[in-house]
């Protein structure tokens, strides 16, 4: 990738910081060549500080890194943005962005899998995802698999309503496993994109 940090005579460049997840912009700093080489040796997202006139990793003080996970150039070679796993809130106010937003997506699914993700180590009294967890993963599993039969017999009726209700519990059932195994709906449906672009 081909950065032109000699654009400008301070050679730094704009990165716009974006959770990978959710797609949100967390975050405006500014890098030279020796920052973005650290970016990619530590990668955490390092930048050159104005006002301190150093490199700066983002997190070096509270803890709160940016982990790299990808980062594309704009059309000028001049901009760049990276996406990021934030390690808490990123503005230094305490704010999950600097323009004081709540780092979440609009996208239900991935509020779901939030409230998955929490109620996972709740206790089984009080959840049933927590029991469903404890459980085990065969248990899981089988539940999936159960959804989706019931699924394909209400597919095969004229039910609307019952169709969808299970639809919908194939789909949190299935958001579940995805959690037990370490994973979110957006790994599968990066995989499809990938697919669609061979």
């Amino acid at each position: 990738m081909k950065i032109d940090f000699q654009k400008y005579n301070d050679g730094l460049v704009p990165a716009i910081i974006q959770d990978a997840q959710t797609d949100k912009v967390l975050m405006l700093g500014f890098m030279n060549e020796e920052a973005w080489q650290k970016t990619q040796e530590l990668k955490k997202v390092t930048f050159f500080s104005r006002s301190k006139n150093r490199l700066w990793t983002k997190g070096e003080e509270s803890g709160n890194f940016l982990e790299y996970k990808s980062a594309a150039v704009d059309c000028d070679m001049d901009t760049l943005l990276i996406k990021v796993h934030p390690l808490g809130p990123v503005c230094h106010t305490g704010s999950d962005t600097c323009w004081n937003e709540k780092n979440e997506s609009n996208d239900f699914v991935y509020y779901l899998e939030q409230i998955i993700a929490a109620r996972r180590n709740t206790s089984p009294d009080q959840s049933y995802v927590a029991r469903l967890f404890e459980k085990g993963i065969n248990k899981i599993a089988q539940k999936v698999g159960e959804e989706a039969v019931e699924l394909v017999i209400e597919a095969k009726d004229n039910n609307e309503d019952l169709f969808l209700n299970e639809a919908a519990d194939l789909l949190f059932h299935y958001l579940i496993l995805l959690n037990a195994k370490g994973y979110v709906l957006k790994d599968v449906t990066s995989i499809l994109q990938q697919r669609h672009t061979k």
